[in-house]
């Protein structure tokens, strides 16, 4: 019964061999790499196909890799059982990811900052989901904390001088807020100093637990200490953030009790808050000139995006919305505005996709949002690396487009007309 299967496996391989002998059918030209030809037809994907990788970088399992070094990786954390209010963020790194599918490296080029965040000099990779536990809190942290430090304490593939560079960065898709905790761990003891952290938030996160009611702290083997709204009362009593430069913004939650007892104990670890409605006085730009004069732009800075720190009614896919939030809009420009702190690593947490609309709108904001902050960490790198020139200037004469007509606006839109003559109708 062997012959025919024999036969015919000899008659394929007789036939495939004559088919690339043959120079009239050989579809690759006898210059060049075989392998480029292919490359050149096929290794490129339009933002509706493809493996669902973050902004369709290529997919490395980093914590199992040592030997594959890259400068920033993009890095989930679908763990989700330390919230206080709806589930689902687990599922996040997920949305989040499919979300980014129209960032593409053939078109993300950042008008804002003039570079292409996926074309410059770091290797990007997608890191993958750290394997986290959903049935016991206190090991989930434990993995986390293993995970984040392993990743953090290697070495940056473009390692230069400036001790920013020395390490990779991570940008981790959440899960639920508490992750941050077991980054600034890893931060921590990877810079050997507190990290300033800036905090994007409805709420304010630095509760002690026992803010929270049926609290059995000592339980043995109570786990509810660690939650996603104490998360960084536990990082200031360990010192591992800054108590002179970090920073809330965005906050419009309703505080506990009968008093300013939140705010009291929020003082207590040094934090500027800044709240929703201040927007309306300060204006987006303000609000960037704020947290950057607080942060300083030398200490390393992690940034902490909770997608409730948005307007529900344009971010509904999250666990604990709050009315009154931010648009996409001021929070861009506002991620825009802060381009020149040293961040040392973030995170985008807190997007439940049971509860987005079908749209996408919060996991689409989230990307965005990871593509902000990833352009940010990009263009400090050129600067630090002395490679100002790889930054595009903007195109000469749009910027009447965006100006208004106060006596600065009249005075752009008179120089546009110049250089564009026979546009009186502008």
């Amino acid at each position: 019964m062997w012959l025919p299967s024999a036969l015919f496996v000899l008659l394929a391989s007789s036939v495939r061999s004559s088919f690339y002998d043959n120079p009239e059918l050989d579809p690759i030209p006898e210059t060049g790499s075989p392998l480029d030809e292919l490359k050149q037809k096929w290794d490129s994907d339009w933002s509706f196909t493809g493996i669902s990788t973050f902004a369709h970088l290529r997919h490395v399992k980093c914590l199992t890799a040592p030997y594959e070094p890259f400068d920033i990786g993009i890095i989930g954390a679908p763990f989700d059982t330390a919230v206080s209010y709806r589930p689902g963020a687990r599922f996040g790194p997920r949305s989040i990811r499919h979300a980014s599918a129209r960032q593409t490296p053939f078109r993300s080029f950042n008008h804002r900052a003039g570079i292409n965040p996926y074309l410059s000099w770091p290797l990007i990779l997608d890191c993958g989901d750290i394997p986290i536990t959903p049935f016991d809190n206190a090991l989930a942290l434990h993995q986390m904390s293993t995970a984040f430090l392993e990743l953090n304490s290697r070495r940056a593939l473009s390692y230069s001088n400036p001790p920013s560079h020395k390490h990779p960065k991570l940008v981790t898709l959440g899960g639920d807020h508490s992750v941050a905790l077991p980054a600034l761990r890893a931060l921590y003891h990877t810079y050997h100093q507190p990290i300033a952290l800036l905090h994007f938030d409805a709420h304010l996160d630095t509760w002690h637990p026992s803010a929270y009611p049926s609290v059995w702290s000592d339980h043995p083997g109570s786990q509810d200490d660690f939650t996603h709204g104490t998360m960084f009362w536990i990082a200031s009593q360990e010192g591992l953030i800054r108590n002179t430069s970090s920073v809330h913004a965005g906050l419009r939650t309703r505080l506990g009790g009968s008093d300013y007892d939140d705010y009291a104990n929020d003082d207590t670890q040094g934090f500027l808050r800044i709240e929703a409605d201040d927007i309306d006085e300060l204006k987006p730009s303000g609000v960037a000139d704020l947290i950057v004069n607080k942060i300083g732009t030398d200490v390393p800075v992690y940034l902490s995006l909770d997608i409730d720190v948005l307007d529900p009614g344009l971010a509904p896919g999250t666990g604990t919305p709050e009315p009154g939030g931010w648009t996409t809009r001021e929070l861009i420009q506002i991620l825009r505005g802060i381009e020149d702190l040293n961040l040392v690593g973030a995170d985008v947490v807190e997007v439940a996709p049971a509860y987005d609309g079908s749209g996408e709108e919060t996991a689409l904001a989230a990307a965005q949002a990871v593509y902000e902050i990833v352009t940010s960490m990009v263009k400090r790198g050129l600067k630090e690396r002395g490679e100002h020139d790889k930054v595009v200037k903007k195109t000469p004469g749009k910027e009447w487009l965006s100006s208004g007509l106060n006596g600065k606006g009249r005075k752009v839109l008179e120089e546009a007309k110049e250089r564009v003559p026979g546009k009186d109708e502008l």
